[in-house]
């Protein structure tokens, strides 16, 4: 356990660690979704959460910046970032009740009040500051966040492979998040995940779009089971369809309880769409769920 700030573990790979390089990038890439087409019957104010995928900014920072645009816009104070602890380190959710977490363009402050009240929940959500200083799936949504929601708090969350309760763990969160909401708190829950991993272009955008389906549906015991199914196929170069899956359906069933409906496609690519080697793909996608 830390009580102190975070520093930054993937500056330097996952984005640039030059605060002038990575300032440029992300002004780009916020830019760029700031043109882009988005879906006419979205109501930004109606937002309960948002899905963005971790990987390189260079490769999935264009879908993220959809989402990171949309949060400028709903301006919150707080951000719940539900993220993969892909080294399964927590045992269910850990929730961060540190200091800040440095950027290469400045700090992001902590609600700690909300984190505390996370972590108040009991099991599944538990203090773990340990699960996050390794883990990138949420460092990388840092510097978006900083400049669309320059302002806002964040509480972070580490959803372990191991967790055994989503249904439940969702429900609380959503209950809580809600409440808070209701009384008028404006608070955004966001969760990071990609898409498929590692199979060719085509294979890739076939499975994200079956996962899809259930996930814009907010079902998230179909989203599961659908993934489940496509594995058992053994599709060439596929080890996933989503590596955040089990953020994913927290947060499906956490918007769920937080009076979401559905979710609403913002934008999906693949990796071979920003340059990558088109037979070895991983895809994103962007929603809102409202």
């Amino acid at each position: 356990m830390t009580s102190g700030p975070r520093r930054t573990a993937v500056a330097g790979t996952f984005y640039p660690a030059e605060p002038v390089r990575l300032d440029s990038l992300v002004a780009a890439l916020l830019a760029g979704a700031a043109e882009a087409t988005r879906p006419e019957e979205l109501d930004p104010a109606a937002v309960a959460g948002i899905l963005v995928p971790h990987a390189g900014l260079v490769y999935s920072g264009a879908i993220a910046a959809l989402g990171w645009q949309l949060a400028g816009e709903i301006v919150p104070a707080t951000i719940v970032l539900a993220g993969t602890d892909h080294q399964a380190m927590a045992e269910g959710v850990g929730v961060w009740e540190g200091g800040a977490w440095h950027t290469p363009l400045g700090d992001v402050e902590i609600d700690r009040g909300l984190a505390a009240a996370i972590t108040a929940l009991g099991p599944p959500f538990d203090r773990d500051d340990a699960a996050h200083l390794g883990e990138h799936s949420l460092e990388v949504q840092l510097p978006l966040l900083l400049r669309a929601c320059p302002a806002a708090r964040i509480a972070p969350l580490a959803v372990s492979p191991r967790l055994t309760s989503h249904k439940l763990a969702g429900i609380m969160l959503g209950n809580l998040l809600g409440k808070r909401r209701a009384a008028g708190e404006k608070i955004l829950l966001v969760a990071s995940s990609d898409m498929a991993h590692y199979p060719p272009a085509r294979i890739c955008e076939e499975t994200d779009s079956e996962l899809l389906g259930p996930l814009l549906r907010l079902d998230a015991e179909s989203l599961r089971a659908r993934e489940a199914a496509i594995l058992a196929e053994r599709r060439r170069g596929l080890v996933c369809g989503l590596c955040g899956i089990d953020p994913v359906r927290v947060t499906l069933d956490a918007v769920a309880e937080m009076g979401a409906t559905r979710g609403i496609l913002l934008g999906a690519a693949t990796s071979a769409d920003a340059g990558g080697d088109p037979g070895r793909t991983v895809g994103y996608a962007a929603a809102a769920f409202v």
